[in-house]
């Protein structure tokens, strides 16, 4: 079973004045003459932590990572103002540029998969391959299942919890009630709205329960930016047309690609992946029949490190 590479500190890092009030934070590690590579974040509003540096071999790759707009060390923090899919599609342009990158690998988890299928459908040229885990599609039927009622019925334990910052008679509709608050002037309901919002996010991302997940996404910085910016996000249908992902995937036909899923991922249940897979037989489907959504799953963690040491060798 593969494990993470060894920690590794960046060799540049970037603050992109990208489009006013936004600011975003972008690293560069590994070999700078190595095959570029953009790792792309969960949430939205997740950001970038020192592990998701090591899902590649830094001898053999030039691995660039950035925290989108309002998250992580991107700034103003939980900035709803002009974040939106095609704006951080623009950032990522903006970045391949200003890197003199002319094409790389994008490599994308859960939101991080919505992200780089979008934008490797728009920007197909600049794509090496993709590769991609938790997939997440960002339809109606997605968000309804897990803000609504669908995995509700699989942690209800954890479901609780996520509806105790919201009164009973506002249950029909929670992704309104829950914008309302996080978007309100009460900073206490505001925080005490990200703080569940996250946790029930964390609660169900893993097979197994694993407290050290939900501790990171309870911290009031990250709660804040993740329920705040996905809630926009989710929101407003995540900025895409009605089936816009699978609709496009054609244009990924000549695109090198692996898609990874875990077989009871909670958060973003399967038949999305499926969905996907269908629509582009073309790119490696692997499922791992012992793991939930986290990428961290030893049975996903080492289905992503083959993926990046395969795809290194294919493209030198």
């Amino acid at each position: 079973m593969r494990e993470l590479y060894p920690s590794i500190q960046p060799y540049a890092t970037h603050k992109i004045e990208v489009e006013s009030p936004h600011v975003v934070y972008v690293e560069e590690c590994g070999n700078p003459e190595g095959i570029p590579v953009l790792f792309i974040h969960g949430g939205p509003g997740a950001g970038c932590s020192e592990a998701h540096r090591r899902f590649f071999n830094p001898e053999k790759y030039r691995i660039v990572l950035f925290d989108q707009r309002g998250c992580g060390r991107s700034t103003p923090h939980a900035e709803l103002e002009l974040n939106h899919t095609q704006a951080l599609m623009a950032d990522m342009e903006q970045i391949r540029e200003q890197l003199k990158i002319k094409q790389w690998v994008v490599f994308g988890g859960s939101w991080g998969s919505t992200l780089g299928l979008a934008y490797a459908q728009c920007f197909t040229q600049r794509v090496l391959g993709l590769i991609l885990r938790g997939i997440f599609l960002c339809r109606p039927s997605e968000i309804q299942w897990f803000y609504q009622e669908g995995a509700s019925h699989l942690f209800p334990d954890y479901w609780e919890e996520y509806l105790q910052p919201i009164p009973e008679r506002q249950h029909d509709n929670l992704l309104k009630a829950y914008y309302k608050r996080l978007t309100g002037n009460d900073e206490v309901a505001r925080m005490a709205a990200a703080k569940a919002w996250s946790s029930w996010e964390a609660s169900c991302s893993t097979l197994e329960p694993a407290p050290a997940v939900k501790a990171h996404f309870a911290d009031p910085f990250t709660a804040l930016s993740l329920a705040r910016i996905e809630c926009h996000y989710f929101i407003n249908d995540s900025f895409l047309e009605e089936n816009q992902l699978l609709r496009d995937a054609y244009r990924l036909e000549d695109v090198p690609g692996v898609i990874v899923q875990g077989r009871y991922d909670a958060v973003c249940p399967m038949e999305s992946a499926w969905a996907l897979h269908k629509a582009w037989p073309q790119a490696d489907f692997q499922v791992i029949a012992d793991a939930g959504h986290s990428a961290f799953e030893p049975g996903i963690l080492n289905a992503l490190i083959e993926a990046t040491d395969a795809m290194a060798e294919r493209l030198v």
